[in-house]
């Protein structure tokens, strides 16, 4: 596989290929950790409404997709990195992602939408995780979940509850809920939304 694509790792779109602009703050999520996490989350999506922060290569985001989550929200700054989403939606026909070019922080602060699961996956070189993470709290719809991906040893978010964490290299990532939320029950469970349950 070269340096600058990712395979989808599960799903309806298994197999097939992302490309992306290499640039120095893009770390795309490795398969392996994108199957832990989908693992986690029940490997089926359908009915979900998911955010994906920090798009970049748009791993995280497709592969919601690919596993039938109903819209797909990526959100990057960057021209060339949303270029290469738009060119890899388009080869997918992934018409449930919805692409927004904007900073990742001035959309939070004016995004109304609700999501199941929200995807925070910001570059090792900011600082702005922890800050993020409490302003997507209200974001997030009963029974919904947070997966924050951080330096390892970094701090965790406050006001958040661990639900399943892991490490991969030096990279921390984690399964949050609100604390307040109980309404997710067991994750040995169905830990789907209530009304994206069948």
């Amino acid at each position: 596989m070269k340096a600058n694509e990712v395979r989808i790792v599960g799903g309806e779109w298994r197999s097939r290929r992302i490309r992306f602009t290499p640039r120095a703050d893009l770390r795309p999520t490795p398969d392996r950790v994108r199957e832990t996490v989908f693992n986690w989350l029940g490997q089926d999506l359908t009915g979900f409404s998911c955010l994906d922060l920090f798009a970049g290569s748009g791993a995280l985001g497709f592969e919601a997709a690919s596993r039938g989550a109903k819209r797909v929200v990526m959100v990057e700054r960057d021209r060339e990195a949303c270029a290469a989403l738009e060119r890899n939606r388009e080869a997918l026909g992934a018409r449930q992602v919805e692409l927004i070019r904007a900073d990742a922080l001035e959309f939070v602060r004016t995004d109304r939408g609700v999501y199941d699961v929200i995807f925070l996956d910001p570059p090792f070189s900011a600082s702005c995780g922890p800050q993020l993470a409490a302003a997507l709290a209200p974001r997030l719809a009963a029974g919904g979940w947070l997966y924050y991906e951080s330096p390892k040893g970094a701090q965790k978010p406050p006001g958040w509850q661990v639900h399943r964490e892991s490490r991969a290299g030096r990279v921390a990532f984690q399964l949050l809920k609100r604390k307040h939320d109980e309404s997710h029950g067991d994750l040995s469970g169905d830990i789907r939304p209530d009304h994206a349950r069948p």
